[in-house]
């Protein structure tokens, strides 16, 4: 329990507890609890609640996803090498998995690496119904627009100032700064593409999600058996 503690310092005593029964340990939350108590482990602090979307006329609306590929999100994250040279990460969640679907990481993120990474996802997933994003000129594109009416999906873009209406991706890279960003220096660019896409297949396929019953949204097994080749 120490060691998981040490090694993923933001997790609680729950996650912890969901690590543990995954590596084959039979034990309740409340076991692991009581020692994490004990050793003055630090259980991180709860998110705020999220208020309804209210529009001017006094309706609520929210879309919210229903099935795997039904929504979909992006948004960026900015961060700097050990340098003082900036980076941005552009994050894409699949929202009612969990999963990250793919984080790209450059110095600088345009239209063009948008719609780069969304058509390598489209390709491999198929489109979503619809792309959920704030309205940041990447996103605002016409380019990126065009395409994705292409595939047949539609654009969903947040109220401006209004960064709770991408809730998903917002606690998505909540976690992504607090759990790798701030924890890590990087050296050069590459390390820090490395160590991106190592934390997020950790994510989808190790790291226990409390919104899933502190399952993983793409556990390894699951990939192992659609990786594997049908024999007649």
């Amino acid at each position: 329990m120490i060691e998981l503690a040490r090694q993923y310092g933001r997790y609680g005593y729950r996650r912890i507890a969901a690590l543990l029964r995954d590596a084959g340990w039979s034990i309740s939350d409340g076991r692991v609890e009581r020692p994490w108590r004990r050793e003055g482990l630090k259980v991180p602090a709860k998110q705020p609640k999220k208020g309804r979307l209210w529009l001017n006329d006094g309706s609520c609306v929210r879309l919210r996803p229903e099935y795997q590929n039904h929504v979909w999100s992006y948004d960026f994250v900015h961060c700097r090498t050990d340098d003082g040279k900036a980076f941005r990460t552009l994050n894409i969640i699949d929202e009612h998995s969990w999963e990250c679907l793919a984080s790209k990481v450059k110095r600088k993120l345009n239209s063009v690496d948008v719609i780069d990474a969304l058509t390598d996802l489209f390709i491999m997933r198929g489109a979503p119904a619809f792309i959920r994003s704030d309205n940041g000129p990447e996103f605002l594109a016409q380019g990126v627009r065009d395409w994705i009416a292409a595939v047949g999906a539609k654009v969903a873009y947040i109220e401006p100032g209004s960064p709770w209406e991408n809730g998903y991706c917002e606690s998505f890279n909540g976690r992504f700064r607090d759990e790798l960003l701030n924890g890590e220096i990087f050296y050069t660019l590459r390390e820090a593409q490395i160590l991106v896409e190592e934390w997020r297949k950790h994510y989808n396929t190790k790291r226990p999600h409390s919104a899933l019953g502190y399952r993983p949204p793409a556990p390894e097994a699951i990939i192992l058996m659609e990786s594997r080749p049908i024999m007649h």
